[in-house]
């Protein structure tokens, strides 16, 4: 998964489901889907306890159109096990929900920043921030799903850039 890749060929999928832990830049990259390639930007908080994952994300993947999931249930198999010690999706689930992103003529992006980069932008935005050890061992959960995700569907990585190097397109 070490594969780069760039706007341009973002904008060539019907479907982008863009993950990683908060502040490194995927709202950024879904507005830039959608002012600058038409898409549609769903983005996914936490769904509540009581509604069911695959129903909410196979009703979403079923809408006509071009798709930017500005997070998705990817998060679930990376924030459940770190913050509540368990997922509420199986990997059977998840790869179920991700092969319809396929179908759908998707790709996954695991977007990436330095830890230190992470807080500067939530400390920016929200005003607090979690410390380095917590936005790395995020990071390194997202790599360890991203790795048992790779062996079944396409997924890259979109390093984000220090705002002065926005990707253009």
């Amino acid at each position: 998964m070490d594969q780069r890749v760039t706007m341009d060929e973002i904008a060539r999928y019907r479907t982008v489901v863009l993950e990683g832990g908060d502040g490194v830049g995927k709202s950024t990259l879904a507005g830039l889907l959608v002012t600058q390639h038409g898409f549609t930007a769903v983005h996914s908080p936490r769904t509540p306890d009581h509604q069911d994952l695959t129903h909410r994300y196979r009703d979403l993947l079923a809408r006509p159109g071009q798709l930017v999931l500005d997070r998705s249930f990817v998060s679930e198999l990376v924030y459940g096990p770190l913050y509540r010690d368990r997922s509420r999706l199986t990997w059977d689930q998840a790869l179920d929900l991700a092969d319809l992103v396929t179908a759908r003529d998707g790709v996954f992006l695991h977007l990436t920043a330095p830890a230190a980069v992470v807080r500067s932008r939530l400390m920016a935005r929200d005003g607090q921030a979690p410390e380095l050890e917590e936005i790395a061992a995020l990071g390194d959960a997202y790599e360890r799903v991203f790795r048992i995700l790779t062996g079944h569907v396409s997924a890259f990585m979109y390093a984000a850039e220090p705002e002065s190097h926005r990707p253009t397109g």
